[in-house]
């Protein structure tokens, strides 16, 4: 995608360095930094810290991060993969991406590994952008459709309006994005797309990620407080949602960042569309109640009771905004059931939220 005209990816491996470099996603939208993974503890510092998230992604720099251990001379593969495994518990792209790096590895002799390593990281990141840009291909026809049911019932309409929460833009994958992908499409085919975008607190992804994306690409956008959603589809100002997935079960519910719930509900309420957009590496089939069997990550407190931004003098800093002495609970995920999704927008296609339909492209 684009950063001030200029294509780029969130991550790569630099071939004449010899090394990785992702886009320090801590420091946006106040700066944008691009620094170098080197070995397999900053490859999990990375992901356990946010520098690079969204699951696509972190599946894809745990790829790297095996890589690295193996350039590096770690002798277990599967103690390095359990290492990386430990990082972020709710995506199972993550574990999706070690599997495979197992089975490559494991029976290799060590001298072996990391060129075989090196050259299956960068071909599940070609992949991953690829799969992402048939999502978005996917997507387009869906919000073309929708646009022009629009104009047929208001030829004075200005713009097709769709919500979104957290991000799943092209920072959250290799490139393209999830469920801003069809957006992009959209936005390139000429149809008048303006996002909403939710703010998606603790970690403010909507306003500090999602914003900043569209902002680069041109597309008209306005941030949201996180519980405006519903306000804004009770008075028709709301097309369609759109959202990604961190993990989404054989069955079709769907986890994602902590209120995406809360906006199906109102979506179900008001009858406005509601889409999740994923590769079907994010589809857990050994799962079926999100519910019950996802894992939740539990994040820091210190998300909740501060925040990040500029100060009078343009210096990035972090201030307290509550309270010492109260308890913080910091949920990161929550798990949107199948009856309240209108249907899975992945790499293959369009897809009902229920077994049935997911089965035609289980393993």
């Amino acid at each position: 995608m684009q950063v001030n005209g200029k294509a780029i990816r969130t991550i790569w491996f630099d071939e004449a360095e010899q090394c990785v470099r992702i886009i320090d996603q801590t420091r946006l939208p106040h700066q944008f930094a691009i620094i170098v993974i080197n070995s397999l503890e900053q490859a999990c510092d990375a992901i356990t810290s946010m520098q690079v998230r969204g699951a696509p992604l972190i599946g894809i720099t745990a790829a790297y991060g095996v890589f690295l251990a193996m350039r590096d001379g770690h002798d277990s593969v599967r103690q390095v993969c359990t290492l990386l495994r430990a990082t972020r518990p709710t995506a199972v792209n993550l574990q999706w991406a070690l599997i495979q790096m197992e089975s490559a590895l494991c029976a290799l002799p060590p001298q072996e590994r990391a060129a075989i390593a090196l050259d299956l990281a960068n071909r599940l990141a070609e992949e991953d952008a690829a799969a992402c840009s048939a999502i978005g291909d996917h997507g387009l026809a869906i919000i073309a459709a929708a646009w022009q049911d629009k104009l047929e019932k208001n030829p004075e309409a200005s713009c097709l309006n769709i919500l979104t929460h957290c991000n799943a833009g092209w920072l959250a994958t290799v490139d393209w994005g999830t469920a801003l992908a069809p957006i992009y499409k959209a936005h390139r085919a000429g149809i008048p797309v303006h996002v909403w975008v939710d703010e998606t607190r603790p970690r403010n992804q909507g306003a500090f990620l999602t914003a900043w994306e569209l902002q680069q690409e041109g597309i008209a956008h306005t941030v949201i407080v996180d519980n405006a959603g519903g306000h804004l589809m009770q008075h028709g100002d709301v097309d369609m949602c759109i959202v990604g997935s961190d993990r989404t079960t054989a069955s079709g519910d769907v986890c994602n960042k902590i209120g995406t719930y809360l906006k199906a509900l109102a979506a179900f309420d008001n009858e406005v569309p509601f889409y999740v957009a994923l590769p079907v590496s994010t589809i857990d089939f050994a799962l079926h109640n999100g519910v019950k069997e996802i894992p939740i990550e539990q994040r820091h407190a210190h998300e909740v009771s501060h925040m990040q931004g500029l100060d009078a003098q343009g210096q990035l800093t972090k201030v307290q905004v509550m309270t010492q002495a109260s308890a913080v609970s910091n949920y990161g995920f929550d798990v949107t059931p199948a009856r309240l999704v209108t249907a899975l927008i992945t790499e293959k296609g369009l897809f009902d939220a229920n077994k049935e339909s997911l089965q035609a492209i289980a393993p």
